[in-house]
């Protein structure tokens, strides 16, 4: 009896360790690997993000800039995306948000988010992602014409607010549970990857809807789509552009979540479409 308690013991903490592993890897504070956390002054204030530089940096790069959502964080968003192990070869930055007001969940702006439109709050954030960009550029071969941003929820929402702010830097946006929130009549086009839930209780899915169809508006996308790609949860559509533009939805049965399948729909669509 004592040596199958030993055994059963022994068995139950090999199970464990693995998910022990992930438990700490989960846990505040521990830098994810292959990640270190770099500085900018915007303003006046400190601003910080979490940048992963791959190995081998011989050639040209692109770089992928991931937003997180209201209330979350840089080292929440590598962890729980996993977008590094869908994209080894770009340089990946993923910025940590401030203190922002949201009317749906966080009115007196007490956690951390991202602007909501071109020029909200001295577009401190717009500030950010140029000062990254000209910090990387400085010191690595940037690949000028492969510069992408994408985010989920506010962070998606802000991935939209830089298509208007800077249409001529980014090549693509990837959205994950977000919406065009912007004032924006006549968008340039670009290539966009929209992720989105058919019950999401935040934002709503015929919000997200609305956004479709703007931006086949501004993209000069077919009103008929063909089947892109399927990958964990999410079936993807593709909606051809005359203007070189596509537009890609991935819809799946959850809410707001971000889900399984997002980061390598998303890594895909942005190594297809580099700027023209």
């Amino acid at each position: 009896m004592r040596l199958f308690v030993i055994l059963f013991l022994t068995l139950f903490a090999a199970i464990q360790a693995p998910a022990q592993g992930k438990l700490r890897d989960l846990l505040p504070g521990r830098m994810p690997e292959g990640f270190a956390e770099r500085t900018w002054t915007v303003d006046g204030v400190k601003r910080t993000a979490l940048v992963r530089v791959p190995a081998d940096t011989k050639s040209s790069m692109a770089v992928v800039f991931c937003w997180h959502g209201h209330g979350g964080n840089s080292g929440q968003s590598v962890r729980g995306w996993a977008f590094d192990k869908a994209d080894a070869a770009s340089i990946l930055v993923y910025p940590q948000g401030l203190p922002t007001v949201s009317p749906l969940v966080d009115k007196e702006g007490r956690r951390s988010g991202w602007q909501s439109a071109v020029g909200d709050g001295g577009d401190r954030d717009i500030k950010l992602f140029d000062a990254i960009l000209a910090d990387l550029k400085k010191e690595r071969s940037v690949d000028d014409r492969r510069i992408y941003s994408m985010g989920h929820s506010n962070g998606a929402a802000f991935s939209y607010v830089l298509w208007q702010a800077r249409p001529d830097v980014l090549a693509a946006v990837g959205s994950v549970a977000g919406s065009l929130t912007v004032k924006a009549r006549d968008l340039k086009p670009l290539p966009v990857i929209h992720v989105a839930g058919e019950n999401d209780p935040l934002v709503r899915f015929a919000w997200q809807k609305a956004t479709f169809a703007a931006v086949r508006r501004f993209n000069g996308c077919t009103d008929e789509g063909k089947p892109y790609a399927k990958e964990g949860v999410l079936e993807a559509t593709l909606f051809s552009s005359t203007k070189g533009a596509p537009l890609v939805t991935a819809i799946h049965q959850g809410g707001h979540e971000y889900p399984k399948g997002s980061s390598e729909l998303i890594a895909r669509f942005f190594k297809e479409n580099p700027r023209k």
